[in-house]
């Protein structure tokens, strides 16, 4: 193979292609998450401001604002804070459902073409044929799994070819658990000694419980199934 070989050259684009895109990513993460360059409270006052409309309004901007990497959890406790815990974890519902679908369009639209040119036509294909019978699972699974960013998941989600209903699906289900959590700590932040409170850490140490159980098992069964495929894609 020589260096002017065009199966070389666009591998290596591709993968500049995906660097770049995870370069992006990062930095945005960095100034929404670190540096804080969106105030929340000014948000907050701003939907506040719409009346009656506030809830589906504060739906669609935190839906924006967690595809553009603004951490789940706080917007989830601002809801808690302006519409109590019970609207409140339907509106972050609602925006968690709406990230997810915006992130995985977006990945899938930047960096789908080069994952799979990366990965190869027969680990491509065989890795499609998985996410098409247990994607909606992963989701689920991912969303369990403390400490694990929803957006930056979508996203790659999204690049690996996840479908869009899989994605908006498992987010619903994967992030109820999360989604009351902050919510109601929000809802709770004056007073966090309050039964509601515990109720939310109770609800979060199990549902960390389990996504630990669940990544785990998941992990070990995609890695079996991987090992029993590769003497037939061999043969």
């Amino acid at each position: 193979m020589t260096d002017d070989d065009p199966s070389q050259t666009s591998r290596w684009r591709h993968g500049a292609r995906l660097a770049a895109c995870i370069v992006f990513l990062l930095t945005l993460f960095y100034l929404v998450a670190v540096a804080r360059v969106i105030d929340i409270n000014s948000v907050r006052d701003m939907v506040e401001a719409t009346g009656p409309a506030a809830p589906l309004v504060y739906v669609i901007v935190s839906a924006l604002l967690g595809a553009i990497l603004v951490p789940g959890p706080i917007l989830a406790a601002g809801s808690g804070l302006l519409f109590g815990p019970l609207l409140g974890t339907f509106v972050t519902l609602g925006a968690t459902v709406g990230t997810a679908t915006i992130s995985s369009y977006l990945g899938r639209r930047a960096g789908r073409e080069s994952a799979r040119a990366l990965l190869g036509p027969t680990r491509a294909n065989h890795l499609d044929t998985r996410l098409d019978r247990h994607g909606l699972w992963a989701v689920v699974a991912q969303r369990f799994i403390p400490g694990a960013p929803d957006a930056l998941s979508s996203y790659a989600f999204g690049a690996l070819g996840i479908p869009l209903w899989q994605m908006a699906t498992g987010a619903f289900i994967g992030s109820t658990p999360r989604a009351f959590v902050y919510t109601a700590l929000g809802a709770s932040i004056g007073d966090l000694s309050a039964p509601l409170a515990y109720t939310a850490i109770t609800v979060w140490c199990i549902t960390a419980i389990l996504g630990a159980l669940a990544a785990h098992r998941t992990l070990r069964t995609w890695r079996r199934r991987n090992e029993e495929a590769e003497p037939t894609a061999k043969s």
